[in-house]
């Protein structure tokens, strides 16, 4: 029967009164042995104890002071018939409570006549001597104690085996309580627990089976791997071992005991159970009478001066052996390998939990630490090149690892060794491994490899692939082409190449794409010891729009011809000068076959030109010839007599041309305006 502790009495083990809830024990308690400690990587310890206990025995054992609220938040007892009662231990503060109100202190208890010269003035028998101690001294013949009686100081040497009683019997329990504190504050960091069990019907001298189980912090315990690393190459296996490095804080010895080391993300909380809180309350004044005290007369002073006038408001103002070519590796005898476990650890795997079984009992004495094998493994690996940073000259050497088990193997730092050639038994580097789910793959990057070169280039460039023509708008569209190349030359060696390259906001990567993470894209290449040249793009959609003209002249439709500048304003009309040449350019950058209508655009467009330009040679002749009739006009107001006459025929002349010009100059603008139609209408 597995039973918890009532939670109704965790609040009475930090008090007096539980001494009177928990029956005091008959016999002898029983301390439980620690069987089994589960680590976890959350920082907690499972601590397991059982044994035999007698009937009506209860269960002690002794646990560090820091791990006592963590007990009382989940100690657990299994007994097969019997009841908990419940749990007591000592208070937290021992020589607080122990002395709380006693006229001593713990330097008293250094000598009997320190504590005596303490206890002046209480009440004590000695022999048949009754009376007030008034003070003890250690003299060369024994203790002298002088009492004050009702006839005056008498003076008493105590032989041997004469006690000093005290008269209050409460006092001397509570002296008695005050020299176990004392006693106890050597061991001040740990504290005793005593389980008081019901037994039930069994048998007076029947015994049973019990055990406890509790959760309390501990050290992490710390994972750490020797990788065997196969040669650069086809794909291979790599040997993996595990150690554990554990610490036992637990405040016993583990003797034969069940390690299991858990790699999980368990919540863990602390609450102090352990230490008394006393919830503050509000304190509430006594009601007086009010002290009266007027104030005395200054006599009269002069008025204050007015305030000032608003003002106006104001303005707002590794070293390690590199990756060798096959033809360049030394022939060397193999390495030993590393000597097999054992027994390898029984790994069991629950949601988001793996648990590493020990094999053998462990032995650790408190306060140890030891180092513990927990896994060896084969593995699928592979020997690759690793380019993390672009503006590198070397790629990393890594490896290639896949989880082909069951469980997860837990996070923690790698030694690489070499297995083959001038790299067997030889020291690679170190390697962080994160945890590895059954079937994930990890690289694995433990050292630079300096025999290969490697340099990075970037550049861009567009590609026109639509226009529309919208109304007085050309909507372009063009494909930015952003271009990461490298150079790359192995010098003879061979094998996989991979590059982590970024994600670019808007833009598709346009190649392979082995793998997708926090890295960003990953494409792998095969190098086959010649130099060679990586170009891997990525396209981005880039929209423009391109006016036909400026609107801020308003609709050319609607223009007159001779309320513009013509020199000035040329080319912020349909057809002028700018505006063709730049079609022009952007037909070159299209496909012909995907250029229908801007190549109609150029042609309506270049139309456009000739129209402007024939009506800027008809508005040139128009002006000439207006110019020409203000002239004429002036010459008939200015003349007099026969050469009036001669001045009226050549105003009329003038006036006929003036009329003819603008004529013609008013038809060239309708023919342009009848083409901007046809170009907003097409």
């Amino acid at each position: 029967m597995r039973q918890l502790l009532p939670l109704c009495l965790l609040p009475l083990i930090l008090s007096g009164a539980a001494l009177a809830q928990v029956p005091a024990p008959e016999i002898t308690a029983v301390e439980l042995p620690v069987r089994a400690v589960t680590l976890s990587s959350s920082g907690l310890a499972q601590i397991e104890r059982s044994g035999t206990l007698p009937a009506g025995a209860p269960i002690a054992f002794r646990a560090p002071l820091g791990d006592i609220d963590d007990l009382l938040k989940s100690l657990v007892v299994s007994d097969p018939v019997g009841s908990v009662v419940g749990l007591r231990l000592p208070a937290r503060d021992l020589a607080a409570e122990a002395f709380q109100g006693l006229p001593v202190t713990a330097d008293d208890f250094s000598s009997r006549a320190a504590l005596l010269t303490a206890l002046r003035g209480q009440q004590v028998e000695v022999a048949s001597q009754s009376g007030r101690l008034a003070g003890a001294q250690e003299t060369e013949k024994g203790l002298r104690v002088t009492l004050l009686t009702p006839t005056g100081l008498t003076p008493l040497l105590l032989e041997e085996g004469v006690s000093v009683r005290f008269t209050d019997p409460s006092l001397a329990q509570r002296l008695e309580r005050a020299a176990e504190a004392v006693a106890a504050s050597a061991g001040a960091d740990q504290r005793r627990i005593e389980i008081a069990m019901r037994s039930g019907r069994m048998r007076a001298g029947q015994d049973r089976a019990v055990s406890l189980t509790y959760v309390a912090g501990a050290p992490l315990w710390k994972p750490s791997w020797r990788l065997l690393a196969p040669p650069s190459g086809a794909p291979a296996e790599a040997r993996l071992q595990g150690w554990a490095v554990v610490e036992n804080r637990s405040g016993a010895d583990w003797n034969q005991i069940r390690l299991s080391l858990v790699e999980a993300d368990s919540a863990a909380f602390r609450q102090p159970l352990y230490e008394p809180l006393l919830v503050p309350r509000i304190e509430l004044p006594l009601r007086m009478a009010e002290a009266l005290r007027p104030q005395a007369d200054s006599g009269a002073r002069p008025a204050p001066p007015p305030p000032p006038p608003l003002a106006a408001p104001s303005a707002p103002a590794p070293l390690g052996q590199m990756m060798r070519r096959d033809r360049a590796m030394a022939a060397a005898e193999a390495a030993a390998p590393p000597a097999e476990l054992a027994a390898p650890a029984l790994a069991a795997a629950s949601a988001g939990r793996v648990s590493f079984t020990l094999p053998e009992p462990v032995t650790l004495r408190g306060g140890e630490t030891a180092n513990l094998p927990f896994l060896d493994a084969r593995l699928p690996a592979e020997r690759v090149w690793w380019v993390q940073e672009l503006t590198t000259r070397h790629p990393l050497q890594a490896l290639r690892l896949t989880n082909n088990g069951n469980a997860i193997l837990p996070a923690g730092l790698a030694t690489v060794f070499g297995t083959a050639g001038a790299e067997s038994g030889a020291f690679l580097g170190d390697a962080e491994i994160r945890a590895m789910a059954p079937g994930e793959t990890r690289l694995l990057a433990f050292a630079r490899d300096r025999d290969v070169l490697l340099t990075a280039a970037n550049d861009q460039s567009e590609r026109l692939v639509a226009a529309d023509l919208q109304g007085h708008q050309l909507k372009l569209r063009f494909l930015r082409i952003e271009t990461l190349s490298f150079a790359i030359d192995p010098r003879g060696a061979r094998g996989r190449l991979l590059l982590d390259l970024p994600r670019r906001a808007g833009a598709t990567p346009r190649f392979s794409i082995a793998s997708e993470g926090d890295f960003g894209l990953r494409h792998e290449a095969v190098l086959d010891g010649k130099p060679t040249t990586l170009r891997l793009s990525y396209e981005r959609e880039m929209r423009r729009d391109m006016p036909l003209w400026d609107q801020g002249l308003g609709d050319p439709r609607l223009l007159v011809w001779r309320d513009i500048d013509l020199e000035r304003d040329a080319r912020r009309l349909p057809g002028g000068p700018g505006t063709l040449e730049t079609l022009r350019e952007l037909q070159t950058r299209m496909p012909p076959e995907d250029a229908g209508t801007l190549t109609r655009l150029v042609e309506q467009m270049g139309r456009q030109r000739e129209l402007l330009e024939a009506f800027r040679a008809a508005a040139i002749a128009a002006q000439a010839a207006d110019t020409t009739l203000a002239r004429a006009r002036a010459a008939v107001e200015d003349r007099s007599g026969g050469s009036r006459t001669a001045a009226r025929q050549a105003l009329n002349a003038a006036s006929a041309e003036a009329e003819r010009a603008g004529a013609g100059a008013d038809r060239a603008w309708t023919a342009w305006q009848l083409g901007v139609e046809a170009l907003v209408g097409g």
